[in-house]
């Protein structure tokens, strides 16, 4: 159960409390005691709901129940503050309770969700607030600072609407993709003394929290840093195949040490610092020294930097303003279940084919985003050796554990799903006739030799075909993925083919 439920509770206790201080005292009648008791009995129920909701296993159905629970309650209020003799001093003994039953859950739920570290006011800037507050005064000092540094105006609004409307899907995945990361991501920022809020506008920018995500110019990542970039500051290959890009934490990382090194030589100006992120550091510093260090929004120095940056640099500070003031913008959150944890596998596996026998329990899309962000190291299909350790949620190790180990149905049910191959139902059966039953029977397939589709031609190459993918091949022709991969020097995680490739088969059976 999340604290983002107590403001609410707050805010009804206070409009109970300044309705009593005006409750006029009224004799009452059988009617009205059969009224006021029948409304006594709606916020017991209410009550019962509410902390049935605390309870609840799955995030969305606790707030939908803890929601429907307050809405119940604030009708009752509402009535008995028109009910004659209705006493809202009863009333607010009910919310009294719930205070007291609801903040040490709530407490513990968050005190749990990243390990043992203590809460402090930026975790809870994601919390629902009173209408009417002042969302800059509830922020944590690293939210204020960021609100200081940057400005607010019609291109950042321009961007906020743009991300609230036709972007809005890729705000909440972003949002929900980056909960499952932040252990790993947020880390480097606050050493670097970095507004975590600039993280995620940047990461929801760059690539929506897919740590797999590549752009045609050769960035990569969930913070999408080209080659170059990248070496400077410490990505690259790790010496096994795989490039450290497309791990959030080393990705995270270097951003933070970039934006950290841009900062000090723009006078600290984090428009300039995103310009120069995605426009280039030499260009930011040219137009910088040009300028005067003038400000990223003076017209002499937006003129000079390319449209794809002068788009980039306020949808940056969009998303991040949106991270930060959610409730003022109507935004709620993905309820995200995220609390690190490991599997070890217990039979031979892929991640499509955990994704499919885990199911979507507790999830709106499933698991597939989240096993590949935090596995960057294996593609989708790679298939992994039984006693592989992979990192997931808390979450996702009972589903694992009910559905996916040895024997159960659902991961039967996956495995074959992952092993079909599109070839195989294509069969030659011969010309159509309607001579006889006998003549239109169709022929088995096991009666009509068939060319295997995948096997290795005399030159031990093979050509891809459409539906391949290097662990399907890799598997029909009794490869190792790795050793496929090393011959035909293709890339870890992706392992990118296209059809009509040639590959060579080297090291595979015969």
């Amino acid at each position: 159960m999340s604290l983002r439920f107590l403001p609410a509770v707050a805010a009804l206790a206070a409009t109970l409390f300044a309705s009593l201080a005006t409750a006029p005292a009224h004799a009452q009648s059988r009617r009205d005691q059969a009224a006021i008791a029948v409304l006594q009995q709606r916020m017991d129920t209410a009550e019962k709901q509410y902390r049935d909701g605390l309870l609840a296993e799955d995030a969305e159905a606790a707030a939908s129940a803890t929601k429907t629970a307050l809405d119940n309650m604030e009708t009752v209020v509402a009535t008995c503050a028109k009910q004659r003799g209705c006493q809202l001093k009863t009333m607010l003994a009910t919310y009294e309770r719930l205070l007291n039953a609801s903040a040490p859950a709530a407490l513990d739920g968050i005190a749990g969700e990243f390990g043992d570290d203590p809460i402090d006011e930026k975790d809870l800037t994601n919390m629902d607030v009173p209408d009417g507050a002042d969302a800059v005064s509830l922020l944590g000092e690293e939210g204020r600072r960021f609100v200081r540094m940057v400005q607010f105006n019609p291109a950042v609004q321009a961007g906020i609407r743009r991300w609230l409307t036709d972007m809005r899907p890729s705000l909440m995945d972003s949002y929900e993709n980056y909960r499952y990361m932040r252990h790993l991501m947020s880390p480097a920022f606050k050493r670097q003394g970095l507004p975590e809020a600039l993280l995620f506008g940047i990461m929801a920018k760059e690539s929506n929290g897919k740590v797999h995500v590549g752009s045609r110019a050769g960035a990569v990542g969930p913070m999408q840093f080209m080659p170059a970039t990248g070496k400077r500051f410490g990505l690259g290959d790790d010496g096994t195949g795989f490039d450290t890009r497309y791990d959030p934490r080393s990705a995270s990382d270097a951003a933070a040490a970039y934006l950290t090194e841009r900062m000090r030589g723009l006078n600290n100006s984090i428009e300039l610092s995103l310009a120069a992120y995605n426009g280039g550091e030499g260009r930011a510093a040219r137009i910088y020294q040009s300028t005067g260090g003038r400000s990223f929004w003076d017209p002499d120095v937006y003129a000079q930097f390319p449209a794809e940056t002068k788009d980039y640099v306020p949808m940056v500070i969009a998303a991040a303003w949106l991270y930060l003031h959610p409730r003022d913008y109507g935004i709620t959150w993905p309820q995200v279940s995220s609390k690190p944890a490991t599997i070890r596998l217990a039979q031979p596996t892929s991640i499509y084919e955990l994704t499919i026998c885990i199911g979507n329990s507790g999830s709106r899309d499933g698991y597939m985003r989240t096993l590949r962000n935090l596995n960057p190291r294996h593609a989708a299909d790679e298939w992994l050796a039984a006693g592989s350790v992979l990192n997931v949620t808390a979450r996702i190790v009972p589903l694992y554990e009910r559905y996916c180990t040895p024997g159960k149905q659902r991961g039967e049910l996956a495995k074959q799903l992952v092993a079909s191959n599109v070839q195989s139902a294509v069969v030659r059966i011969g010309p159509m006739t309607s001579a006889s039953p006998a003549a239109s029977a169709p022929v088995s397939p096991a009666s009509t030799p068939v060319k295997p589709a995948n096997k290795p031609a005399k030159s031990n190459t093979y050509k891809v075909q459409r539906g391949d993918t290097l662990s399907s091949i890799a598997r029909n022709q009794g490869c190792e993925i790795r050793d496929l991969a090393k011959a035909n020097k293709l890339k870890a995680p992706k392992y990118s083919i296209r059809p009509g490739q040639s590959l060579s088969m080297q090291g595979c059976k015969d």
